[in-house]
């Protein structure tokens, strides 16, 4: 049973999703402090987590703290729930490790299908086909989809499932530039709507694991008014 566990639940998100998740035959939990966060994601069948946070429009608060802290804790998709709708908490929330963001008074079916297509990847990039066993190599950067690793000149690079889906899809189209709106549609499945925050969020994040300097990347690099390619 496939279970999502919901923390700090301030803007009734838990009673809004219940129904809904019961639907899909999704077990929900509700964490009311951090240790029945923390006692909560031992459980294996845990498949998402809806965090709850208040955040103030620059978005620096412990709202960001925490979800930098559960991103440490655990790479299974996280999204973020909060009454807050500023881009700027948006930006912070995904910059701190979040893989998506909801204002509370959305529609909840839209979350509905937020929290199936990240359930969705994240299932597939945990059960990848034992017949994908293709190597990709670029110069000294290398994925391996058996192990579901990435490696640079030899060092482990850690990466969350999306970052990993997003330079696996670089890195198998090497050379092909790639705009915010091909990434996302791709990555999330979803129609790209505001996207290129989101997108500009996780490039930085994977170029500051896998790039020596950043700010001169040698694999993942920016075509300036077309989008991202790797090589």
């Amino acid at each position: 049973m496939k279970k999502i566990l919901v923390y700090n639940n301030q803007t009734g998100i838990a009673e809004k999703m219940e129904p809904l998740f019961a639907g899909e035959g999704l077990t929900m939990l509700v964490a009311a402090d951090e240790g029945e966060l923390r006692n909560g994601l031992k459980d294996e069948a845990i498949q998402l987590m809806l965090v709850d946070v208040a955040l103030n429009d620059k978005g620096w608060d412990k709202g960001i703290e925490l979800i930098a802290g559960l991103r440490r804790a655990s790479s299974i998709p996280l999204i973020v729930v909060s009454r807050q709708s500023a881009e700027t908490a948006k930006i912070m929330a995904l910059e701190a490790g979040a893989d998506d963001y909801v204002v509370a008074d959305c529609n909840p079916l839209e979350l509905l299908a937020r929290v199936k297509s990240q359930m969705r990847r994240y299932t597939q990039l945990v059960n990848m086909c034992v017949n994908i066993d293709r190597i990709y190599k670029v110069d000294g950067l290398v994925i391996n989809d058996i192990q579901r690793t990435v490696t640079v000149e030899g060092r482990s690079v850690r990466l969350t499932p999306i970052e990993y889906k997003i330079l696996r899809l670089l890195v198998q189209q090497r050379g092909k530039v790639f705009s915010n709106s091909q990434i996302y549609e791709t990555i999330w499945n979803m129609q790209a709507i505001g996207a290129d925050n989101t997108i500009a969020v996780h490039i930085r994040h994977i170029r500051e694991k896998i790039e020596s300097n950043p700010k001169e990347p040698r694999y993942l690099k920016v075509v300036w008014g077309n989008g991202y390619k790797v090589g």
